[in-house]
């Protein structure tokens, strides 16, 4: 039973007004005395626009500072945008996490081959399982989607229920896993769902998406037609279309050999669960140039350009283990994430040059997304029949978009929050009634680094403009005793030719003419002054201002 002073409040730290990072919070309880669930705890990748960066995580220090109160952090599937900050970031939570059985075999099996990755408290729980952190009772609902065991979240409360789709589609023949359990899903919208937050990627496309068995079917007859080697990239943990590519290379007698350690990562957990039954055995890279160019399929990784990946290295014939000769048919299983198009294209025009044919879902049913479009989406909401709908995983857009959408399907109330702003869905009228802190957190390597950390625009500006280094020492007079030791780099030849070393040269002993002589004994006022010089010096010989260290030695 609720009190009077018990409210029902959700808010992200990832996801909504952007595509990946996914952090839901579900608040219960008196305000100051809340009991949280956390449900997912994903990363984004990095963009060009923060150089150096691997990944992208949230910042969870409103959570953190309430990790007393947390009571679970419930994992919906195990795609990286909602299990990839896992490992980073629950040491400094702690707290228990659900998760089917394919999600916590990944994560396992990630922790294994990341040394030094934290050893995390998992209680595994099937697809339609039932548990409860009280103040929630929590139900893993089925259903289909671009990796096995995904599932929507029942969130019971004492003021209601919840529902929090995850990533979802109604595939009638997913090909591995279970379908959308529309049943279960009727049901719930009879015992009366309070709020629904919802999955927004395709609510800017009409109809519903195609079957991954249609997929299958597609993908047979392209391996099978193959005149010479084929080779598959698509996303690692899509079980289903691996399963569907090692189905049709058997079919078309041809063994199937795996680069990339994701891939075989994904394969060994889906191997566990038994997903994989009836197919032979997936070949290593050592037996791929042994077998005849019409009896072998590769599969790959770097279906989205990344250029550490195998499809990359293979597409610029620097892959030890496999190379591709003109005839040979390279099948993009996949579809371009928005950002990715100048990676990816490269890497098809580098094929194409090549002479190797390229086959993507623009010209052949090789993919289908794992999202609801709109005729999916209206019908989950005539299932459900919430008394409030929350866009969820969606940019600006695609948020603004569905919750017009919402309201057409006759929802009474409908709010577009987003990232770090709290609504209060009972009881009351729901609405937006506070602010959490939010931001992003940088993986750098092995350090995570706040959104503040200079490194990163010194990055951008070194990529931009270079760098120019001036050493020299000073006397205890504040003399210069040699020359000063100048070099360049990331600028033109032209512009870092000896006429520039003169004119450096120049500046510097400018600087130390025109500044008094106490001031010429303090070597950071000496070091700022030579840096502004030098600066201004580059920018009239160039046009642009570089990054300029100087060091300045006392002797």
């Amino acid at each position: 039973m609720a009190s009077r002073t018990d409210s029902l409040v959700f808010a992200a730290l990832g996801g909504l007004g952007e595509i990946g990072m996914n952090l839901g919070l579900y608040g219960f309880g008196p305000e100051g005395q809340r009991k949280w669930l956390m449900v997912d705890c994903g990363i984004s990748f990095a963009g060009e626009d923060v150089p150096g960066v691997d990944l992208i995580l949230p910042d969870i220090r409103f959570i953190e500072e309430e990790r007393d109160n947390l009571v679970g952090i419930v994992i919906t599937h195990a795609h990286e945008d909602h299990i990839g900050a896992i490992a980073d970031l629950w040491p400094r939570l702690r707290a228990p996490l659900f998760a089917t059985p394919f999600a916590a075999g990944l994560l396992e099996a990630r922790r294994l081959s990341e040394p030094g990755a934290p050893k995390v408290q998992i209680t595994v729980v099937p697809q339609g399982g039932r548990f409860s952190l009280p103040p929630f009772d929590c139900e893993f609902i089925p259903v289909a989607h671009s990796i096995p065991e995904a599932c929507a979240l029942a969130i019971r409360t004492p003021l209601g229920l919840v529902v929090h789709s995850g990533d979802w589609k109604i595939d009638p023949t997913p090909t591995i896993g279970l379908p959308t359990d529309e049943a279960r899903l009727r049901a719930l919208g009879e015992e009366g769902v309070l709020a629904f937050i919802c999955d927004s990627t395709n609510v800017l496309r009409d109809g519903v998406s195609p079957s991954e068995a249609d997929v299958e079917v597609g993908l047979a007859e392209l391996i099978k037609s193959a005149p010479a080697r084929v080779a598959v990239t698509t996303f690692a943990s899509n079980v289903a279309r691996l399963y569907a590519v090692a189905k049709a290379a058997a079919e078309a007698e041809r063994e199937v050999v795996v680069f990339g350690r994701a891939m075989e990562r994904v394969l060994d957990v889906a191997g566990d669960c038994g997903y994989l039954e009836g197919l032979p055995p997936f070949r290593s890279p050592d037996v791929y140039g042994y077998l005849p160019r019409d009896k072998v399929l590769a599969l790959l990784t770097g279906s989205q350009g990344e250029p550490r990946a195998a499809l990359a290295r293979v597409a610029s014939d620097s892959h030890p283990d496999i190379s591709l000769s003109p005839g040979d048919r390279v099948i993009f299983s996949s579809r371009t994430i928005p950002g990715n198009e100048r990676p990816v294209n490269r890497i098809i025009n580098e094929l194409s040059r090549r002479g190797i044919e390229v086959i993507t879902d623009r010209t052949h049913l090789v993919h289908v997304s794992g999202h609801p479009r709109r005729g999916e989406l209206q019908a989950l909401y005539s299932w459900l029949r919430p008394q409030i709908a929350i866009p969820a995983h969606g940019e600006a857009l695609h948020l603004t978009e569905h919750r017009a959408f919402a309201k057409a399907q006759g929802v009474p109330h409908v709010l577009r929050p987003l990232n770090g702003d709290l609504v209060q869905l009972a009881p009351g009228k729901p609405a937006i009634v506070d602010t959490i802190p939010v931001g992003r957190v940088y993986k750098d390597g092995t350090v995570l680094v706040g959104m503040g950390e200079p490194a990163i625009p010194e990055r951008r500006r070194l990529a931009f403009s270079g760098i120019v280094s001036v050493s020299l020492a000073l006397d205890s007079r504040g003399e210069i005793t040699g020359d000063p030791q100048i070099s360049f780099s990331g600028m033109p030849a032209a512009v870092s030719d000896g006429e520039m070393l003169e004119l450096i040269d120049d500046a510097v002993a400018d600087v130390l003419d025109g500044l008094p002589r106490a001031k010429r004994r303090d070597p950071d006022s000496v070091a700022k002054a030579i840096e502004r010089a030098v600066r201004a010096e580059v920018q009239h010989a160039w046009g642009k201002k570089p990054t300029c260290h100087v060091h300045v030695l006392a002797v």
